[in-house]
């Protein structure tokens, strides 16, 4: 079965939505101790910037009331969620909830805060920030990474989440 949309002229932005959600994006937990206890954020649009230096982008949307806290942060720890932790990236996404609750993390000596059984972290700190529309885009230096290449990262594709398998 196929659909059409006409995306021609502006669209509204629901037809944007659903067109942007067509690219599968991984899931990455943004996250920091403020005051003495966890702070996170899942983002989905995440992209690596630069190798030397080694930077990375982040794109958040400006009606989170979470970024302006993370913001403000020494370190944001960076987790590129597994395959396994969709329940995570929902409690890191929701308003009314722990999103820490039941969920194993570590804080780095700087404050950064790592999700145990993700497929990477990065320690990062805020290089700069641009407006992006409704989102505010955010540069990142990496200062330190951590790679678990056996872990299968969480897929994000037509808002759902989904399995990644090899290609024949």
């Amino acid at each position: 079965m196929s659909i059409q949309t006409n995306t021609e002229g502006a669209p509204d932005q629901l037809a944007l939505r659903q067109a942007f959600s067509l690219f599968p994006t991984g899931v990455v937990a943004v996250c920091s101790v403020v005051d003495e206890a966890p702070v996170g954020i899942a983002v989905n649009s995440f992209t690596s910037v630069s190798l030397d230096p080694p930077l990375v982008g982040i794109c958040v949307a400006k009606s989170s009331a979470t970024w302006p806290v993370l913001a403000d942060s020494n370190r944001l720890g960076l987790s590129v969620l597994g395959s396994h932790q969709g329940q995570l990236c929902r409690s890191l996404a929701s308003r009314n909830t722990d999103r820490f609750l039941d969920a194993p993390w570590r804080a780095t000596d700087a404050g950064a805060v790592v999700m145990e059984g993700a497929a990477l972290w990065l320690e990062c700190e805020v290089r700069s920030t641009f407006d992006g529309g409704d989102h505010v885009v955010v540069l990142l230096e990496v200062v330190k990474s951590d790679l678990f290449p056996d872990v299968t990262p969480l897929v994000f594709h037509q808002s759902k989440f989904r399995e990644l398998q090899i290609a024949e």
